[in-house]
This record gives structure tokens, C-alpha cells and sequence, in this order.
């Protein structure tokens, strides 16, 4: 069974030396080549031998657990993922054959010297396009874990056939079934909905501002960071078919109604063609967040609580059950 793991590169700052080199690495042990190790246990007095200062058992196992993981769970044929320096981009790669090697020879800029050799994707993919379980995942403060939600990675970057037909069945089953029933709401009611769900995510002060076919906003909010930062959000909620792509102009159309100091995100019940998603992130314009459908209905299951009263109530017949 094929496996996926995140390893970090100091939040991104190796991230480049990782692509051009073909490989991920740790920096633990720097003066021990490990190509030996063949038992967790054995770690343990190297790392108290480097570490003196490491005192307590739950540092050390948490470190030992994660070098063990770099060295002997992390297998020929899995796939690995590394945030970018940009951290909207993820970037992966499979494990080659006879991955590990000590870098005992400084050949580029990252200092950690046990690699494991990666054959890394041309092009990175963006964060959002994950599910919001995926992305809450690898937001772990580890530098080396396994992630649990793969199934949604496999199917994002088209390789579901890494998945067995049961995983398959079942992830393509939950989501069109809510999918279908937050459909019956009509335009209107769908984004009241969203705009319950921005409150619900801590936006203070979330109003439904759309008209029907206005092509604009559809609902604003400000989320206030314990007082530490603010920042105001502009939405269009739109319910489309499942299976359509929003084109690159409908995510433009929005752009042109965000003020310079705020944000924008799209929240559809479909997803995005590549264009719409490289508008939503160009440099020098408001950035927008693109919530497709499975994020959707990742968030409503998440937050299902959180709704009024009176509005899940009303909604209780089309998607509760299916929620609950």
C-alpha cells in the first residue's frame, strides 16, 4: 500500500535545494551516518549521545519516533509532500529506490545530511485545492509525519488509482450526496448559508449583500485575530453543477469588487479550471481564496453546530440527516 508523508524544510527555507537535489532530509544526528539503523531502539543512544541537554522522555521519543520514521517507514514507491517557501504551494515527489544516503559532503545550501532520494513533480500544487481536513493536517508542528487524510491527495492530483475501489467508492458517494443536497437550496438560501458558515469560522459581523445573477458580492465579514490582526473578506457564493470548472473571468469578475485592503474568497459547490485558480493568487491584486465542493462540504460537516438555530432547523430536512 502506498503511503504519504510531509516532510518539512525549515518552513520552506530548503524547500529549493530539496527539488533541484532529487531528495528530503533531516538534520538530527548530523555526525552519525545512519545507513546501519535497522531497529528504532537503536537510535536512542545516539540521540542522548548529540542531545545531553534533551532530558525529558517525551522529547526524546517525539524526536527518535520522527528519525525513525525519516529512516525506516518512509519506503521506495511512497509519496512525500514539502510546504514551499510559498507556503500556497505544496510540492511532491515519489520515493525512489535505495533512497537513503549521508550527505558527508556539503554539495548545495541545506545543511541536514540524511536524504532520502525523491523524484519530485514539475509543477507544485496549491494548497487549496486539498480538502480542509488535508489542509488542517499538515499544519503539524512535526518536521516528519505520516497524513492520514491521502485519499484526498491521491484522487487532487489525479492518481486514484493508488487507492483501493472501496476508498474510492466511499470519498465519491459522502461528498455527491451532500453535494446534491445542498443543490436544492435555492441561490438565495445557499448564501445565507455561506454567510453562516463565515461566522462560524469567526468572521464578526457577516452580512449577505448578494442579488441574485449580480456577478458580484455575496457576503462580507472581518475575522479579528485576538486583536493581533484584522482583515475583512468579500465572497461570492455560487452554486454550480457538479463536474462544471469556474472559468478564469467569473473569479476576475470578483476581483474587480475587493478593496485593496481586503480579501476575496469564491465558494461554489464545483470546482475551478487551472486559469481561474492563477488568477485567484496573482501578484499584485487582492488575493482570493477558492473553496470548491468537497472544501465545502468539509467545512459544513465541521461546523454543523455552529449554525443558528432557526437556519439549521430549515435546513435540517435537506442535509441533516446526511450530516448528522
Amino acid at each position: 500500500m502506498v503511503e504519504l508523508y510531509c516532510v518539512r524544510a525549515e518552513f520552506g527555507t530548503y524547500t529549493e535545494q530539496f527539488i533541484s537535489g532529487g531528495y528530503v532530509s533531516i538534520g538530527w544526528l548530523p555526525n552519525n551516518n545512519l545507513s546501519g539503523i535497522k531497529k528504532k531502539e537503536d537510535l536512542y543512544p545516539l540521540y542522548k549521545q548529540e542531545y545531553p541537554k534533551d532530558k525529558s522522555n517525551v522529547v526524546i521519543g517525539q524526536q527518535v519516533g520522527q528519525i525513525a520514521r525519516f529512516l525506516m517507514d518512509i519506503q521506495p514507491g511512497d509519496y512525500v509532500i514539502t510546504p514551499a517557501k510559498d507556503t500556497e504551494y505544496i510540492c511532491y515527489g515519489v520515493v525512489e529506490q535505495n533512497p537513503y544516503y549521508f550527505a558527508d559532503m556539503m554539495v548545495d545550501a541545506c545543511p541536514y545530511k540524511h536524504r532520502k532520494k525523491v523524484k519530485w513533480t514539475k509543477e507544485p500544487i496549491q494548497r487549496s485545492q486539498f480538502s480542509v481536513p488535508f489542509q488542517n493536517t499538515i499544519r503539524s508542528s512535526l518536521t516528519v509525519f505520516s497524513i492520514s487524510h491521502k485519499k484526498n491527495f491521491f484522487s487532487t492530483i489525479g492518481h486514484s488509482e493508488l487507492l483501493s475501489k472501496s476508498e474510492q467508492k466511499a470519498e465519491y458517494d459522502y461528498y455527491t450526496t451532500v453535494l446534491n443536497r445542498i443543490l436544492e437550496l435555492d441561490a438565495t438560501e445557499f448564501e445565507i448559508l455561506i454567510t453562516h458558515l463565515l461566522t462560524a469560522l469567526g468572521f464578526e459581523g457577516s452580512e449577505h449583500k448578494g442579488k441574485v445573477g449580480d456577478g458580484g458580492v455575496d457576503a462580507i465579514g472581518e475575522l479579528n485575530i485576538s486583536g493581533l490582526a484584522k482583515m475583512k473578506i468579500f465572497v461570492q457564493a455560487k452554486r454550480y453543477k457538479l463536474g462544471a470548472k469556474i472559468k478564469a473571468n467569473t473569479v476576475k469578475e470578483l476581483r474587480q469588487n475587493i478593496p485593496s485592503n481586503g480579501q476575496g474568497a469564491f465558494i461554489t459547490t464545483a470546482d475551478y479550471q487551472d486559469a481561474a485558480k492563477k488568477i485567484a493568487n496573482e501578484q499584485g491584486f487582492p488575493r482570493i481564496g477558492l473553496i470548491n465542493g468537497t472544501q465545502l462540504v468539509d467545512i459544513l460537516v465541521e461546523h454543523w453546530d455552529d449554525i443558528p438555530e432557526e437556519f439549521q432547523k430549515k435546513l435540517n430536512l435537506k442535509i441533516g440527516l446526511v450530516i448528522a
